[in-house]
Order: structure tokens, then sequence, then C-alpha cells
């Protein structure tokens, strides 16, 4: 076996695909640490959280990485914690945000109706305030987190991903077969690519989303639903400041989201019955504006729209298990959950960073990178806070996306109890941050 170093060239599925790390060579093909499949927003976090940890890390995916970077593509934004950000902070990602990166200073979270002819829209009498001044302790002076247009976020994990010598980019080919008990190589799991070429690594990683083909291929079962709603995404310009103020702002029929982005931009995550959804996608300019109109209102001034728009159904996934022999599922591909509380991204985030600590004091203790016991600890420590958020996430829907008279007055009550309480509202912020429990290490800003 030769280790090689340094760019080479290779082709792949009629591509030709740069590469930076080559690894160990077998007659198997190419040996890595862990096989990462899926390069999106996860996918290339846990690259760097593992790489991190000392490990030689491989990234497989179908599209092109500039495809990725496009305006089209994806036209979402993230609200990052603030535990979330110190992470990628230590990673060398957030350096690489420079200024597309805005604060969220406060979060108004308020029962509303839209403004029509027949009576007065606006928001309702009863509300609940998080403002970041509250924060104590470790997390005085930080945000509450931060808003992240994706295509940003993808550009800047790319870039710093290219820069280490220990992560491995292909793209585009597709991860057409696994094998977890590679007979051939021993201790190690192969993926065959659609080039033909096989590559193996100790632990694969399956961050492809909520269809995994690593998942399938382990024969792990999932679960979920639809709520009967579709999200509708687009970028909006504003005359006035929105000084880091993010709006949960709950109509009859879900929840209106207005998200903070750098200079005088908001995201909207505006939730709707699927028919108004795929048609409000492809309104003419002047209806969608009108609609935004009702729901926004004028406290931002005068609005326009900017850019595309997207739309896309809400469901909630659950999976059996996140871990199979040589095998870890990180980010959608492990659960999948309605955008109320912003945490999708921020799930798969905490995800990589717990594997990357299990699998840094595995090798340490001179372990198999996939020793079950380890991988089960993986399991565990996420699992619980997942299954946590996931259920929070289902409450919250439930009972957000609900008309009833008595139950709008029951949870207005709710939210006017919890703001008139300090200690309540202080503790949900911080759990919304990430900040509460036992954090890995990059989470609290250092490295495994």
């Amino acid at each position: 076996m030769a280790h090689s170093s340094g760019i080479c060239r290779s082709f792949y599925d009629g591509h030709f695909i740069l590469m930076g790390y080559v690894g160990v060579m077998s007659k198997q093909g190419e040996i890595f640490d862990t096989i990462i499949c899926g390069g999106g927003l996860v996918g290339l976090t846990t690259a760097l959280a593992l790489e991190s940890a000392g490990l030689r890390v491989c990234v497989v995916d179908a599209l092109p990485f500039e495809t990725q970077l496009a305006n089209e593509f994806d036209g979402r934004s993230s609200a990052i914690s603030f535990a979330n950000m110190r992470m990628l902070t230590a990673l060398g990602v957030a350096k690489r945000l420079g200024d597309n990166k805005g604060p969220i200073n406060e979060i108004l979270v308020s029962d509303g109706r839209p403004h029509d002819g027949l009576r007065q829209g606006g928001p309702g009498r009863f509300f609940l305030h998080f403002d970041a001044g509250e924060f104590t302790g470790p997390e005085a002076g930080e945000p509450l987190g931060w808003m992240v247009e994706n295509r940003h976020m993808r550009m800047a994990l790319l870039s710093e991903a290219r820069k280490h010598k220990n992560i491995h980019l292909i793209a585009p080919v597709r991860a057409i077969k696994f094998d977890f008990a590679n007979t051939d190589t021993g201790s190690h799991a192969s993926v065959l690519l659609s080039g033909g070429k096989t590559i193996n690594a100790s632990l694969i990683v399956g961050a492809e989303g909520r269809n995994s083909p690593a998942r399938k291929e382990a024969g792990i079962r999932h679960h979920g639903w639809g709520y009967g709603q579709w999200g509708v995404v687009a970028t909006v310009a504003h005359e006035q400041a929105h000084n880091g103020i993010a709006h949960e702002y709950f109509l009859p029929h879900g929840p209106f989201a207005i998200l903070p982005l750098p200079g005088n931009r908001s995201s909207l995550v505006w939730t709707e019955t699927p028919a108004a959804a795929r048609y409000l996608k492809t309104a003419p300019d002047d209806f969608f504006q009108a609609e935004l109109m009702r729901r926004f209102g004028s406290f931002l001034g005068d609005l326009t729209p900017a850019g595309p728009r997207w739309a896309y159904p809400l469901t909630l996934m659950v999976v059996e298990r996140y871990i199979a022999p040589r095998l870890a599922l990180v980010g959608d591909a492990a659960h999948g959950m309605h955008p109320i509380a912003g945490q999708g991204f921020n799930a798969g985030i905490r995800d990589a960073a717990a594997l990357a600590d299990v699998l840094a004091q595995t090798v340490r203790a001179g372990l198999d990178i996939a020793d079950p016991i380890s991988l089960e600890r993986y399991e565990q420590w996420r699992r619980f806070d997942n299954t946590a958020l996931l259920a929070a996430t289902e409450g919250f829907v439930r009972l957000f996306s609900n008309d009833s008279t008595p139950i709008r007055l029951l949870r207005g009550l709710g939210m006017a109890a919890v703001d008139k309480f300090g200690p309540a509202r202080r503790f949900f912020a911080k759990e919304a941050g990430g900040g509460i429990g036992t954090l890995p290490n990059l989470l609290r800003g250092e490295l495994p």
C-alpha cells in the first residue's frame, strides 16, 4: 500500500474531479476513515467536524458542488443557534461567512390575523419576547442566533473544506451500492460509485437527506406524516431597518416567520395550504406582494420581493435507528421536522458535533472507528435530544396551526405567562440556542 497526497485529477462518471487528499490505496480501492454520503449543508459540516477530530474524510455527492452555490438552487435561509455558531467559528466557517451573517438580537412571538377589508388584522394582545440582552453566564454578549442564506453557508463550508488535505471531495457521482460488511477488506465498509470506482472506509455517514440511500441499504425503517401544510420561502427588501428582530407570527393557516437577514432584508417562511402555496410560488408579482402585505403589514415600510420563490410540503420523519454496523446517520437522514422552530439544520450541526466527539474518543482509545459501543453512545446522545425536539415541534404545530377561539385564547395566555416569568423565558431562549445540557466540545467552541 502507498500514500499519496497533493492535488490530482481523476475521472468519474464522465466528469473530471479535483481532489485534495487521495488517502490509502489498496487493491479494493481507496480507504478512508469515513465516507460521508451527501455533500449538502450537514454533510460538509460533518466533514469539517470529523476532520477536526483527526479523521481522513471522503465526501460523495450526486450534484456538482458549484450547482449548489447558485442563487436559484435554494432560496432558503437558516437561523443558526449561538452554540452552533461557536462550532462554525472553531471550524473556520464563520470567518468565511463574513458580513453574510446577521445577528438575531430579539424574537417576538405573537398570534394574529391577516389584514382584510372586513376586519382589522395584525398581532393579538398576547406575545412572548426573547431578548439576547437578558443572557447571563457564558452566553452573555452573544445574540440569540444568526441568520445566514443557505447559498452563502454552502460557499463558506465548501471553501473551508477544500483547504483541508484530509477532506476528499467527489462530485458529481452517485453511491450506487453499499457493502457494510466488506469481505474483501475485512474491517471496512465499501461504496461502489456510479463511475465504477469502489472506495472504502471504517465508517459510512449517511447525510443525503430524508430519502437517504445509505439508510435504505442498511434496512433502517422510518416513519412520518404530513401536516397538510406547505412552506413558501421568499426574500424581501424593506424600507426600515429590522434591528435584528425576528418575528414568529401565528396565523390561521400556520406560522408566518419574518427573519432578519444582513441589510434591510428579511427571509420569509410562510405556511399555507398546499393549493395556496403552489399558487403563491408562481403568482404574478403584484398579487404576491398584495398577499404579503396583508400578513406582513407595514411596520418595516415598503416591501419589495427579492429573488425567486420556493414552495415545499412540510412533514415529520423519525427513524427507528441512527446507527447500523459501520453506519451512522446525521441530519435529515436521521430526522425531519417542521420549520416552525427553525431547528432542522441546527439539529444536523449538533449531530455532527456529537459524532466528532464520540469518534475522537474512540480513536484515542485505540478502537475501531465503527466500534459498536461507541456508535451506540452517539445514537443515545442524539436520539434523546432530537426526540425531545421533534415532540416539541409537533406540539407547537398542532397548537399554533389551530384557529379555534378557545385554543387561541389559551395559547395566548400561555405565551403571556411565560413572557412574565423571566427564568422560564431565559431557559427557553438558551434551550433554543443550544446552550442547555451536555455539550460536545465543538458547541463550546473547542476542538474534539
